[in-house]
């Protein structure tokens, strides 16, 4: 294959990408319960929690974030090769996600209450190590509205490229701003949960940020700004490609 996986659409996209996964951590369906995952990933109760038996709580937070990591990837990396499939469509595709994007941004920002709620899989595995890996997979095949959103915003994203691999890595970076403050909960539990009561202290702004970002990232491939922006940056980079 001719070309790179990380050149410079991707460089564009992938801190998007990040924040996106972020916004999802911080959403206010997810930062609360977060005490409890950390809790039903070690098998540990609130005590142990606060003694900060670091090495479980690192592996168990490690297992689940791989659990989602490999839902969402596996969906970046379709997303991706149905784009490659579609190209003849490409244009359409594009402009039809975007305004699905636009609609998801209003619901996450909370403009849209009729069709917000909180559904998810009523599938609860096994506590404990054993169990962390599937509760990702439940996470990730399950809990919207507030992943839903962001993580559309990706896809769409991910099919505009017409690669698989970089659906896929596009995707894995969208883990990442999700699945790292889970691990830094791991590591530093008690100055976390006071960092993450200043997230949910200001949860509203948050999520009006959030959708905000999901809206204006659904004008631009509804407008064919991002496809104007991804066609500027490949000249603008052309001189930095990294092969992969």
């Amino acid at each position: 294959m001719t070309g790179t996986v990380l050149s410079g659409p991707l460089l564009l996209a992938i801190p998007i990408a990040v924040l996106a996964g972020f916004i999802s951590f911080a959403s206010p369906c997810v930062l609360p319960l977060v005490p409890g995952y950390l809790g039903y990933v070690t098998g540990l109760t609130g005590e142990d929690l606060e003694q900060q038996r670091r090495g479980r709580m690192v592996l168990g937070v490690s297992l689940f974030i791989a659990g989602f990591t490999a839902v969402f990837v596996t969906m970046g990396w379709i997303a991706g090769a149905l784009g490659r499939s579609l190209m003849e469509y490409n244009d359409v595709i594009t402009r039809v996600l975007g305004g699905v994007t636009i609609v998801l941004g209003l619901v996450f920002a909370g403009f849209v209450p009729k069709l917000a709620g909180e559904k998810r899989m009523n599938v609860r595995p096994a506590a404990g190590l054993i169990g962390a890996p599937l509760l990702g997979v439940v996470f990730g095949l399950g809990w919207t509205p507030c992943i839903g959103p962001t993580l559309t915003a990706i896809v769409s994203l991910s099919s505009g490229f017409g690669d698989a691999q970089r659906g896929g890595l596009l995707a894995f970076a969208y883990c990442m701003g999700l699945g790292l403050p889970f691990l830094l909960a791991a590591l530093a539990y008690r100055r976390a949960m006071t960092a993450f009561g200043v997230l949910r202290r200001h949860r509203v702004a948050i999520t009006r940020f959030g959708g905000a970002m999901l809206v204006l990232i659904g004008v631009m491939l509804v407008s064919g700004l991002w496809a104007h922006l991804i066609a500027s940056s490949q000249g603008f980079i052309a001189g930095f490609e990294l092969a992969v």
